[in-house]
């Protein structure tokens, strides 16, 4: 086991979370990370049964702790958040929105709550909440995104809150496990990196996008509308610059956007879909377990510390 705060606060071997990726992070990822050493997440983002379906299946997978992703402005997110005590989750994630109303809940079932954040002002009103740590995220991961890097955003996190920070984004190998750590994190959570996990049951066509992508070929678009989203440049991509350059409605934005995710990671159409995927894309060359991956990330780290030590004697 790695020795640090947050490993030991929800059980794993190795500080490493799995992003709850909507459509993407299932039952089979999720307890694939776990079985591993990490702590695998599935997304809430769905319907309420099938999320509740995705967390049973994973307890017959593994026996090690798991958690369940929520995204705040999802049309489930209440049900989900209820859900989640019934079934005695461990772990509960959130993104894009305040978790406070569900705080007191989440605790009271024995629920260890890590919120993320983007700026430092939403990471110490989260510590005022209660969580038990935070996941500062940077503008190189995937999906939805905030305007600070991670290598600017996480060290102030961390002399801004006395809780566990995780860092997020741009994080794909254990040479960027290694920066987190000098940052002050006590953990990474990587979402590009297992997209390409065997055990991830996305697209074999959205996977392979990936392990194609060069380190210019992400994009974020949607800045306009509030809601930035990094993805992979594609013919969706293009028309979304259109519409910023035509100065379009909202309306039009939502219109392309509406079904996008589903339509490249689910029906593997990743010309025409949302290929969600951080800046890290171009460091992913093969797909391999998510064993593998936990094992080579760690590996890699070991190796950079040995770096670090030789070059500070």
């Amino acid at each position: 086991m790695v020795n640090c705060e947050f490993s030991k606060m929800v059980g794993i071997k190795y500080p490493i979370i799995q992003g709850g990726m909507a459509w993407i992070a299932d039952s089979s990822l999720a307890a694939a990370v776990s079985n591993a050493g990490g702590l695998g997440i599935i997304t809430g983002n769905a319907p309420l049964d099938w999320v509740r379906h995705e967390i049973r299946k994973a307890k017959k997978l593994t026996d090690k702790p798991f958690g369940v992703n929520i995204m705040l402005l999802s049309e489930t997110a209440e049900e989900v958040a209820k859900m989640v005590c019934e079934e005695g989750v461990k772990v509960v994630t959130t993104g894009a929105g305040n978790p406070g109303k569900y705080i007191n809940i989440w605790k009271q079932n024995d629920i260890k709550v890590i919120p993320v954040v983007a700026s430092v002002a939403l990471a110490k009103r989260m510590e005022r909440y209660g969580v038990d740590a935070v996941i500062a995220e940077g503008c190189e991961s995937g999906g939805h995104v905030g305007e600070l890097t991670t290598m600017a955003l996480v060290p102030q996190v961390v002399d801004a809150v006395n809780i566990p920070v995780i860092a997020a984004g741009g994080i794909g190998d254990g040479r960027g496990v290694a920066a987190a750590f000098m940052l002050g994190a006590s953990g990474v959570q990587l979402g590009t990196r297992f997209l390409v996990a065997k055990e991830c049951t996305v697209r074999q066509e959205y996977k392979d996008r990936v392990i194609r992508a060069k380190d210019i070929d992400s994009q974020v678009t949607g800045r306009v509308t509030g809601h930035p989203v990094r993805v992979l440049r594609n013919k969706l991509t293009r028309k979304f610059q259109l519409l910023e350059k035509d100065n379009a409605p909202l309306s039009e934005y939502e219109r392309l956007g509406k079904g996008a995710l589903v339509k490249a990671a689910r029906e593997g159409d990743v010309d025409n879909g949302s290929v969600m995927a951080g800046q890290i894309a171009g460091l992913v060359k093969k797909e391999q377990s998510a064993d593998e991956i936990i094992h080579d990330i760690f590996s890699e780290l070991v190796n950079s510390l040995n770096r670090l030590e030789n070059i500070v004697k």
